[in-house]
């Protein structure tokens, strides 16, 4: 048959159709008693029509897929075929099930070949998905096993097909599709000489499926992120850098962003409010620029409550109860709540002139529009730590970060980009541009802020979803779709999460809370 005779056409089976379906059934199950009855098939058309599915050719019925409702708990556990089958040969569909059962997919002989079969099963998985049901599962016949029975075991079998040393027919096809071998079924159709009475419990899960009870309190999967690109310039008070902010904050606002994010240490230019010999004192300097700190987190709580929005504050200086400065960045959510993220890894400018130390936590948050990780600027350069995020599973990766020139920012967006394809995230960077010379403790600036993604088929060809123009001050909008990152996690072309050799490696958090009498359960690595 030539490609060019085919008048394909998708469709659901209509009672009309019954026969030209038994025909076919009578054709394909010849050992297993042939076609339904008109009966059975017209009740699971009336009850479940959507789930009844044909592909036509010029009219004539060359495949079909029947599928039933069921619960999920009940049919991913042992069970048989006559657990489906009630009297009269009626297959118990369930109404309220949250779960397809694939009954069966038949093609016509003259048109195998044509990948038929794929392109129902994807229309299986399309249903599954827009009526969120939980996952496709199916007792698959193993109709070669008989040829193997007297040396392998099924289960010896059933891996060998995986390993494609056997093709069987039907477990095959199955496993192509992304379907995923659960269990051994035993006596599943004793009748089914050919496979001597086994299946495989096979299983599609469905990755976007929410539970009924969560849809009220699902979080958002469209996410728009506002990113302030921020000059660095004198200002007079505190006041005038907050009013600065909050112009920034409410222009992102406006435009019904869930974050606006900020570059670190963005509020530095209130160093310049001492006199130009105070600030030769680098260490007195920053300990200046700390007091601040706390009014800053006030008021910008106070701005994410006042403008709905979430605020990724940059960073700033906190000197704590020890006397000790870290370098640190607030999350100001929008019902009032903060949190914040220390600087892991401090550059040797820091440590150096402002005797910065790291902070020993590394957290991810859980917001209204997606579980978010902080990393300011170094710490983005150490792939640890953006792993150990990951398997926490982290949506969005935001990088405030300060950077003097072009190849430290490079570095800087170089490693940021890395980290959103090893980790299947997105990544922001938001940095901080102008210099100010009559500031001591300024150094120059470069930055271009931008936004990361996968690099995969769903995604921009080059993974950067938005950028700034360099050395400007202006704001950027992306808007960030999470359910692609779901997708990509799970059935991208490559899968770098899902992939990696736990075998051969692993990665594991350290906990130093014990040094400072921190949370519960801290371990000593020296007992490790």
């Amino acid at each position: 048959m030539s490609l060019d005779d085919l008048h394909l056409n998708l469709r659901n089976l209509t009672s009309e159709d019954y026969p030209q379906l038994k025909e076919l059934m009578d054709s394909v199950y010849d050992d297993l008693g042939g076609a339904w009855p008109q009966l059975t098939i017209d009740k699971l058309i009336n009850e479940f029509p959507d789930g009844q599915i044909v592909i036509e050719d010029d009219g004539r019925l060359v495949g079909v897929a029947l599928t039933a409702l069921v619960d999920y708990d009940e049919f991913s556990n042992p069970h048989q075929y006559d657990d489906l089958i009630g009297k009269r040969e009626i297959i118990l569909n369930d109404p309220n099930g949250d779960a397809m059962y694939g009954l069966d997919v038949l093609i016509h002989p003259d048109y195998r070949g044509y990948r038929l079969g794929r392109r129902l099963y994807e229309a299986r998985k399309e249903l599954c998905r827009s009526m969120n049901l939980r996952a496709i599962l199916a007792g698959g016949r193993i109709p070669q096993y008989h040829q193997y029975a007297d040396e392998l075991t099924p289960t010896e079998y059933i891996d060998k097909v995986s390993r494609k040393e056997i093709h069987d027919p039907i477990l095959s096809f199955q496993l192509a599709n992304d379907f995923l071998v659960k269990r051994l079924l035993r006596k599943y159709l004793p009748e089914d000489e050919k496979s001597q009475g086994f299946a495989t419990l096979l299983e599609w899960n469905n990755i976007l499926y929410e539970p009924a009870e969560r849809v009220l309190e699902t979080r958002k999967t469209q996410v728009r992120v506002g990113a302030v690109q921020w000059q660095m310039r004198e200002f007079d008070s505190v006041e005038s850098v907050l009013q600065q902010v909050e112009y920034f904050v409410d222009a992102l606002s406006d435009y019904q962003s869930d974050f606006a994010v900020f570059p670190e240490l963005f509020n530095a230019p209130l160093m310049g409010l001492q006199d130009r010999a105070a600030q030769q004192d680098q260490q007195a300097a920053i300990r200046f620029l700390g007091g601040f700190t706390e009014q800053f987190v006030t008021e910008l709580s106070r701005m994410a409550v006042a403008y709905n929005i979430n605020i990724v504050a940059g960073s700033m200086i906190e000197m704590r109860e020890d006397e000790r400065l870290y370098n640190v960045s607030y999350l100001c959510h929008r019902d009032g709540t903060i949190e914040h993220q220390d600087k892991l890894h401090i550059t040797p400018q820091e440590r150096r002139d402002w005797v910065i130390d790291g902070g020993d936590e590394l957290r991810v948050f859980d917001t209204d529009a997606g579980r978010i990780g902080i990393q300011i600027c170094y710490d983005v350069e150490f792939p640890e730590l953006s792993r150990v995020l990951a398997e926490q599973d982290m949506d969005i990766l935001f990088v405030p970060f300060w950077t003097d020139t072009k190849n430290g920012y490079l570095r800087v967006r170089h490693c940021a980009q890395a980290r959103a394809i090893e980790n299947e995230c997105y990544v922001v960077l938001c940095g901080s541009v102008g210099n100010v010379p009559s500031i001591e403790n300024l150094d120059i600036q470069y930055a271009q802020s931008s936004v990361f993604s996968p690099s995969d088929f769903a995604f921009p060809h080059d993974a950067v979803l938005s950028e700034t123009t360099p050395n400007t001050e202006m704001v950027m909008f992306s808007d960030l779709d999470l359910t692609r990152l779901t997708i990509v996690r799970a059935e991208g072309s490559v899968t770098n999460l899902k992939d990696r050799r736990k075998d051969l490696f692993d990665l594991r958090w350290r906990d130093w809370s014990w040094k400072s009498g921190g949370k519960p359960g801290g371990v000593n690595p020296e007992e490790t």
